[in-house]
């Protein structure tokens, strides 16, 4: 799976999500899951051998109002907002990008926008990765009917291996669905 003498590194797509519990900037439980799983069941001691692109998609308000107090508003609110989650999701990718310079592990990150299950779907066709590793809450039968998850269609629709990480019952918060 790793590359070969003088070869091209595999390249794993990890896709990353902000917690719903604390919000920006921290990585989600599943994430962080995923993310250590593959430093620690692939990576491994060969860090040579493998560059991780992290994707974090990120949710458009539906009605653009999330951060504001009031529904009339200037061009500029507008712009500042898109300015801010912009950056908020580059900090929730400077958790996981940090922690790969320090092991030297190479890596790419980037933002993008949209449904989370059709945007990486999206990109693995455009990137190419080797697979693909996401996280995933475990969520029962009755849990998935309301929130559905982003894994299981990555599972069945990625153009590309995947694999998706439970977390640990020891991580599980009250509420299933939070993250």
């Amino acid at each position: 799976m790793a590359a070969a003498e003088g070869g091209e590194p595999t390249r794993i797509m990890v896709a990353v999500n902000e917690s719903t519990i604390k919000g920006y900037p921290h990585a989600s439980i599943s994430s962080r899951g995923a993310f250590e799983w593959t430093l620690k069941k692939v990576v491994r001691s060969n860090t040579s051998g493998f560059k991780l692109l992290f994707l974090h998609v990120q949710v458009p308000d539906e009605d653009g109002f999330d951060d504001m107090d009031s529904i009339f508003a200037s061009p500029e609110d507008f712009r500042t907002m898109k300015h801010r989650d912009k950056i908020r999701g580059l900090h929730l990718l400077e958790y996981f990008v940090k922690q790969c310079h320090e092991i030297g592990v190479a890596c790419e990150a980037w933002v993008k926008k949209g449904d989370p299950k059709e945007i990486i779907c999206y990109e693995v066709k455009r990137v190419q990765p080797d697979f693909l590793v996401v996280g995933s809450r475990g969520l029962g039968p009755f849990q998935k009917v309301f929130v559905g998850t982003v894994s299981e269609f990555c599972v069945k629709h990625a153009d590309c291996p995947v694999i998706a990480i439970k977390r640990s019952a020891a991580q599980t918060p009250q509420d299933p669905v939070d993250d």
